[in-house]
């Protein structure tokens, strides 16, 4: 990645900001293009000046093209979540997919050489069978994972028809530092942490069997990154998970014990509304293709966060006031 010159939609954000972090070691340029509604300024401190910020819309397709102009690689992150798509359904439809068909087009026009479209596992809805290869059907529950399925085929029909460059991920749930815990973007292991740190009760929503597959933030950015540079990836649709899961139940007993809270607190309140009740990964594609391996171990995993927030000169019960318990129904609650 020397010489190149890479632009990364959402890149401020969670996942995004840690895939700009380990671009900017090698690439040339970096182009962060982010609208700050979930990014956050503060994600890309400490990073060279050979990163750029750009704070744009995706949708504003004018700049966009702009953007675009003498660069190399798109990493394409930027999104609305699940939980916001619960309660503006829309508005994440013209961001999640509509957007993603018009940056196609750009990126077409200006002639990227590699075209990453980041998804995600909740296009595959509730498990049908475990672990989930690229194979599973696809019966996503909420608009988000509707809107990052089209988004992805738009994707592929941009290979299949023109011979473009791209690229799909799948990252099943990621977690790690600057991961989010407030507004309708707030993730259940932050919440669940900074609530056990804070003495509150960890909020439960149905009876806790779901299940998920948890994957160091560091590790799926890295799966990312390589998706982006590896030529037979080119075509290909990819898992990134850990290969385990666990249950939502057993990951709040969990964080009892990494955040050594004596009698952990835990309630539970209605389910969310077309929550995924089982995602567990087969992630052996991309081991093929991009020598994809999780290095950081769940538990340790946790640690780190852990420490990462004792660093960020906030107590928990601060953090937590940003949070919305019920961060599907757009607006506060508290619990």
């Amino acid at each position: 990645m020397k010489n190149k010159r890479i632009l990364i939609t959402g890149g401020a954000g969670f996942i995004g900001s840690d895939l700009t972090r380990q671009a900017a070691e090698h690439a040339a340029k970096v182009v962060v293009v982010d609208n700050m509604v979930n990014g956050k300024r503060k994600n890309l401190t400490g990073l060279p000046k050979s990163v750029e910020l750009v704070v744009a819309d995706i949708r504003d397709t004018p700049t966009m093209r702009e953007l675009l102009q003498g660069i190399d690689i798109v990493y394409h992150l930027a999104c609305l979540g699940v939980r916001h798509s619960i309660h503006s359904p829309l508005e994440n439809h013209q961001v999640n997919a509509e957007a993603t068909l018009y940056l196609l087009a750009a990126a077409r026009e200006a002639g990227i050489k590699r075209f990453v479209y980041v998804s995600s596992s909740e296009i595959y809805g509730t498990a049908k069978w475990t672990p989930m290869t690229e194979d599973h059907p696809t019966y996503p529950a909420t608009v988000y994972g509707a809107s990052k399925l089209a988004g992805e085929c738009y994707a592929r029909a941009y290979y299949e028809t023109y011979g473009f460059p791209s690229v799909v991920v799948r990252p099943f749930n990621a977690y790690g530092p600057r991961c989010h815990h407030e507004g309708d973007s707030g993730e259940v292991i932050p919440k669940f942490l900074l609530r056990a740190l804070a003495g509150k009760p960890m909020v439960i929503f149905g009876d806790g069997s779901q299940t998920r597959d948890f994957t160091y933030v560091e590790d799926t950015a890295r799966g990312i990154l390589a998706a982006g540079i590896i030529d037979r990836a080119v075509g290909k649709t990819l898992n990134l998970g850990s290969g385990r899961e666990i249950s939502i139940g057993d990951l709040a007993c969990l964080v009892g014990e990494v955040s050594k809270t004596a009698n952990p607190l835990i309630v539970h309140d209605r389910p969310r509304p077309g929550d995924v009740l089982r995602l567990f990964a087969d992630s052996s594609r991309a081991a093929e293709v991009l020598d994809f391996k999780p290095r950081v171990d769940f538990r340790e995993g946790l640690s780190r966060l852990v420490q990462w927030y004792s660093e960020q000169g906030a107590a928990p019960v601060q953090l937590l006031s940003s949070e919305t318990v019920r961060n599907w129904e757009g607006e506060a609650s508290v619990a």
